[in-house]
């Protein structure tokens, strides 16, 4: 069987296409992709990380009565990222099963199989080819955390011109010092 994923250019970073088409013989399709060095750069670049290591995106199409496909695999990526507290580098392990429903847009009205709520998230317009790049890559984003911090990292809310007052903290108190240190000044 030939390769049936292609890279394609409107998906720089990490991009492995399937045409579906080249799938209408097939009931189920197994994939295993992994960016090269230099889409994993890109990759990095994208999620505002300092490198993205050992990625890998392995699973299976599988085709549906509705005409659609079923995607289901699981997402394995190391990166290393910046903490946001010292600027030092964290590493990140993600290992993040995937599944998505590719559905015709008329079959998601009136479905003959059951759709919960919880699976809206999941259901994708089907097209006329899949980006395996594209899903393994919004994954790892939502899987990565927005914030990472160095194991023990605290950030020091002992700046002395920020005053806690009932509970909660000023934050332009230190604003207010600087004014009245100026003021007092001239």
């Amino acid at each position: 069987m030939p390769d049936l994923i292609a890279n394609a250019a409107d998906n720089p970073e990490f991009a492995r296409v399937i045409e579906l088409g080249r799938l209408r013989d097939l009931t189920e399709f197994a994939f295993d992709i992994a960016p090269t060095p230099e889409e994993a750069e890109r990759i990095a670049r994208l999620m505002d990380a300092r490198s993205v290591r050992k990625l890998r995106f392995a699973g299976r199409l599988a085709a549906l009565a509705a005409g659609g496909w079923e995607l289901t695999g699981a997402l394995g990526a190391t990166v290393i990222q910046t903490c946001v507290v010292t600027l030092d580098p964290v590493t990140t392990r993600v290992d993040q099963p995937v599944r998505r429903l590719f559905l015709p847009m008329a079959a998601t009205r009136g479905v003959d199989f059951a759709i919960d709520e919880d699976e809206d998230e999941d259901v994708e317009p089907l097209g006329d080819r899949i980006d395996l790049g594209l899903v393994a890559i919004e994954a790892l984003a939502l899987a990565l955390p927005p914030y990472p911090r160095k194991e023990g990292a605290e950030l020091d809310h002992s700046f002395p011109a920020v005053a806690e007052e009932a509970g909660g903290v000023k934050p332009f108190a230190a604003l207010a010092a600087l004014r009245d240190k100026l003021d007092g000044g001239t």
